[in-house]
């Protein structure tokens, strides 16, 4: 089955972002991604909830907010009601990872957890049955324009066998440097999501740089 493709707004004019959603949209892009950061678990800052609620009305792609942040159970009903269809938060992040899913889940959004490069994927086995979507970074978050770890490919895989020895069906979504190159080795390893800002973005055709990350 193709993969999904969510081209992050990190990599879009920001200027201009309700127009980009519309772009995107035409180009037939799945998800939005959103790249939420505090300037504390990462290096920058992003978009807050009112910015989501502003670009609600211009677009009906689903809104994948990827909470980069700290404490993200103060956030979550704050996003899902500025229009986030799926909350994806940090293993990392969360001292109470449990608690935090099922308060995305309480709020009817879709439920993802992410964990960094470096965070093995043992911190996710007492919490799988609890998401819908587990995001791998195969870049160190903060930034767009990163160059993709090639390690991620075995992360990916591994994964992709934990789901289906226990009869999981959740989606593996990876964001960081993935391009046209390495999008095929992701797609035959398990992922079903890609997250991609400037090979989407930086392509002078959307629609046709969507249509090749999706195989």
């Amino acid at each position: 089955m193709p993969v999904l493709v969510a081209p992050s707004l990190l990599s879009a004019d920001f200027a201009h972002l309700a127009h980009e959603l519309r772009r995107l949209e035409e180009a037939g892009a799945d998800w939005a991604h959103l790249d939420v950061m505090d300037g504390h678990f990462v290096p920058n800052l992003t978009f807050g909830p009112p910015v989501l609620r502003a670009l609600r009305p211009h677009t009906t792609l689903f809104f994948d907010a990827h909470l980069m942040i700290e404490r993200p159970e103060r956030w979550i009903e704050e996003y899902r009601a500025a229009g986030a269809d799926g909350i994806t938060v940090h293993a990392e992040a969360c001292v109470h990872l449990h608690r935090c899913l099922a308060q995305i889940r309480a709020t009817g959004a879709r439920v993802g957890v992410s964990l960094n490069p470096a965070t093995p994927l043992s911190a996710l086995e007492e919490s799988l049955d609890s998401v819908d979507l587990v995001l791998l970074m195969s870049v160190n978050p903060g930034f767009g324009g990163q160059a993709f770890i090639p390690q991620t490919l075995s992360k990916v895989r591994r994964l992709r066998e934990m789901c289906t020895a226990r009869a999981l069906s959740l989606d593996i979504q990876v964001d960081g440097g993935i391009n046209v190159h390495n999008a095929p080795a992701l797609r035959e390893v398990g992922a079903s999501v890609l997250v991609a800002g400037s090979a989407v973005f930086g392509a002078p055709d959307l629609r046709a740089a969507i249509a090749a990350l999706r195989g």
